[in-house]
């Protein structure tokens, strides 16, 4: 079964492989093969999901919350996320103004068909509203009993400590942060990791197999397989243009067999296995096209890697890796 984790500095615990449904399910898969998915994933021990508002246009949400009906809702944590516009995209439909957080929130709720979600989160930082505007929101959803914890995506480390100290002053809990993160993109290490647990935050990673780069299905100066992601324009290729164009990397992927057959590991659960190293990370959210992929990917979950082949891992990427801080700032827009 999926181990549990602290979620920040709360009593929240969630389980360390969690569910997403970021480019499947209300576009990518039928609706019954998403229910398929997240009926494997809770036959796999996951009791923890995550979505967003503006994943296949709110219909993520409520394809989630079909497939969930009828579970006992206090066994469950439910995660969803405010920023991105969705609907008509009126001149309000966007953002972490307190307009659009608190109808956002009962959209949500209605979609998920649940009276309150585990945890809100700020999908990008808002460079147009208060930040004071957006925390004292957020504190207000907290407050009436719509989200038990508040959390953000993407967020900077400076942003992170501003959003942190409001919402100490306001007396609502915010205890983690959402950011992409896997063996090829680190960008989080240098600086928000180090805050984050300076203020008590966790990390629940999106991407932790690179959109499936670090399964190693995609080989150099081939195209990608029929079916894949990297295929499909709808289904994320765009996401993973730069590493499925970089022969380098492709081929620095592949040394990483010889680490995953030792630990008698696929390619998949090495990759996950290896951001749950990371103490700081309390989840890694998996999707899934197929229940067969949630069924493999659920055995990382309790694995230790041992340092010799974490040091392997990194000799064998060696400068292929993303680790610049600074590329953190460039995931939210400067206008929305």
């Amino acid at each position: 079964m999926v181990a549990y984790r602290r979620l920040g500095r709360s009593g929240l615990k969630i389980t360390e492989i969690t569910y997403g449904n970021w480019l499947t399910h209300g576009s990518q898969v039928e609706d019954e093969t998403a229910t398929a998915c997240v009926r494997a994933a809770l036959d796999a021990g996951i009791t923890t999901f995550d979505t967003a508002d503006v994943y296949a246009n709110t219909r993520a949400e409520t394809v989630l919350g079909e497939a969930l009906k009828g579970q006992r809702r206090a066994s469950l944590e439910i995660f969803t996320k405010v920023f991105w516009p969705t609907g008509p995209q009126g001149a309000n439909d966007r953002g972490l103004s307190r307009k659009h957080i608190l109808e956002s929130i009962d959209g949500s709720l209605e979609r998920l068909q649940t009276d309150y979600v585990d945890l809100y989160q700020a999908h990008r930082f808002d460079h147009v509203t208060p930040l004071e505007e957006t925390m004292q929101a957020f504190a207000d959803v907290v407050r009436q009993g719509k989200a038990l914890y508040i959390g953000v995506s993407e967020w900077t480390a400076d942003q992170i400590r501003a959003g942190k100290a409001l919402a100490d002053e306001l007396g609502v809990p915010l205890i983690s942060n959402q950011p992409q993160y896997s063996m090829l993109w680190r960008i989080i290490e240098g600086e928000v990791v180090p805050t984050s647990r300076e203020l008590g935050l966790s990390q629940v990673v999106w991407s932790p197999i690179a959109q499936g780069v670090l399964t190693g299905k995609y080989r150099p100066d081939q195209a990608p397989p029929a079916g894949s992601r990297g295929a499909d324009d709808k289904g994320g290729a765009q996401m993973i243009s730069r590493f499925l164009t970089n022969t380098e990397v492709l081929e620095r992927v592949q040394d990483l067999r010889p680490v995953a057959d030792e630990l008698g590991l696929s390619m998949a659960q090495l990759a996950i296995a290896w951001v749950l190293q990371n103490d700081n990370v309390a989840a890694a959210i998996i999707g899934a096209s197929r229940p067969e992929q949630v069924a493999e990917n659920v055995k990382a979950s309790g694995v230790t890697i041992p340092p010799e082949l974490m040091a392997r891992i990194d000799q064998a990427l060696g400068d292929v890796v993303v680790s610049d801080p600074a590329m953190t700032q460039k995931s939210s827009p400067a206008e929305i």
